[in-house]
């Protein structure tokens, strides 16, 4: 069986994983969620990785990306709550990049 691939970090946490059961997804931030999703996601794509910790990456990743997704939707709630806060229905225009 071979080592891993992808940064001993992401090892250390899988390893801290193993220990505590689940682990803590729903205590990271964003940015902390993302960054350690693209970390196995880049260790996904080598295809050096042991099948049955293929298996507990993307379960990993799985729960990573709903936290992430949460996360997104969390904050578009609030800026709708901020740019809506006169009690005026919201509309959604395409975005101009030209100016």
């Amino acid at each position: 069986m071979s080592a891993p691939c992808w940064p001993p970090e992401a090892e250390e946490r899988t390893r801290d994983l193993d220990k505590a059961g689940k682990g803590q997804v729903g205590d990271l931030s964003f940015e902390q969620a993302l960054a350690e999703l693209e970390e196995i996601v880049g260790g996904l794509e080598k295809g050096t990785v042991a099948l049955e910790q293929s298996i507990a990456m993307y379960e990993r990743a799985d729960a990573l990306r709903k936290r992430c997704d949460a996360l997104l939707r969390q904050a578009e709630a609030r800026v709708e709550k901020i740019a809506g806060g006169n009690g005026e229905a919201l509309a959604t225009e395409p975005f101009d990049s030209d100016g």
